[in-house]
């Protein structure tokens, strides 16, 4: 049994490998974990930009890059170029023996206001050791809109996992295989479960690359594994369905796609409603997934917590399959 498995999971991570779409689903992860590190900053990133001349003042550079983001040109013009760009950023320039601020006209003010304290603690020779504030920290090491997009990421690459096993099928059915392997010694678990196999191996080691990649390094691979196995269920179970039941491949996609719809309704119920409307979303295997996702990647669930998630899902899992049981039945025939 086990032999014929892995006989048919190399036989799809070949043809998948051939295959433009199923090629291009699994380096998914990769552009996603390159996309949230681009556009999410890191939770100690300053939102002030300023910008000076190259050649000024070196020790000044030095100082403002503790507070600040720099961005260094050659002559006023450039500086006065860039400044007048649509985003904000403010330039420091030198006059005689001072400095004066330069700015476009239109950034908030708290920006402005807060380049002036920068410009007059420098000189003030006013250090970081000078102050007599505490800094208090709340255990954040990422910040939560970096955290909350890994969180719904791994959820879409268990849903992409289902639709690499709906193309494997529906190629197998092109080629008129399927009713073939009743007249094998292939049982017909064998075969769904060979057919399964590499979505689960997608959604294992896309989701691990996307969390390497995003520098989630430190959080427990056990426990994020899973939390990824269980929630990854209901996305193979309804993949096989929708690979045997469609003949088309876009049709069947498209049907996989609808998991969208209760994976970004548990997200939104989540981050957006009040506790006393989370019980109307206790049904959505993706609800419990993203909780569990949240603990793991904050580093702060225990096993006992993960558990209790996971047999939840596992349990909202059976149920789904009770209800398309006869339909794979039918689709292996």
């Amino acid at each position: 049994m086990l032999k014929r498995i892995w006989i048919i999971f190399l036989r799809d991570l070949k043809v998948n490998l051939k295959d433009f779409l199923s090629l291009y689903i699994i380096i998914v992860p990769i552009i996603i974990a390159i996309l949230i590190n681009i556009f999410t900053p890191s939770i100690n990133d300053t939102t002030i930009n300023l910008a000076l001349l190259k050649c000024e003042n070196q020790e000044m550079i030095d100082y403002l890059e503790q507070f600040a983001h720099i961005e260094l040109f050659d002559t006023v013009e450039e500086v006065k170029k860039r400044v007048e760009k649509r985003d904000n950023i403010i330039g420091i320039l030198p006059e005689a023996k001072k400095h004066y601020i330069m700015t476009q006209g239109n950034e908030p003010e708290v920006i402005v206001e807060y380049a002036k304290l920068l410009k007059t603690f420098y000189e003030l020779d006013i250090k970081m050791d000078d102050t007599n504030a505490e800094i208090i920290e709340f255990g954040r090491k990422v910040p939560p809109l970096k955290k909350t997009l890994v969180n719904l990421s791994i959820l879409f690459i268990s849903i992409l996992g289902g639709m690499l096993i709906t193309l494997n099928i529906i190629e197998e059915k092109m080629d008129n295989t399927i009713s073939a392997i009743n007249l094998t010694p292939t049982t017909r678990l064998t075969f769904l479960i060979g057919k399964s196999i590499l979505g689960i191996f997608f959604s294992v080691f896309g989701s691990i690359a996307l969390i390497f990649i995003t520098g989630f390094r430190e959080i427990n691979i056990l426990k994020l594994l899973l939390v990824i196995l269980i929630s990854s269920i209901l996305s193979i179970l309804l993949g096989i369905v929708q690979g045997l039941t469609n003949d088309d491949v876009m049709n069947a996609a498209g049907s996989v796609k609808l998991l969208f719809l209760p994976l970004i309704g548990g997200v939104l119920a989540i981050e957006m409603l009040g506790d006393k409307w989370q019980k109307f979303f206790y049904w959505d295997p993706f609800y419990w997934a993203y909780k569990g996702n949240d603990l793991v990647l904050s580093g702060t669930g225990t096993w006992s917590e993960l558990l209790i998630y996971a047999g939840i899902i596992f349990i909202l899992s059976v149920i789904v399959y009770v209800f398309i049981a006869k339909s794979i039945r039918k689709g292996l025939e």
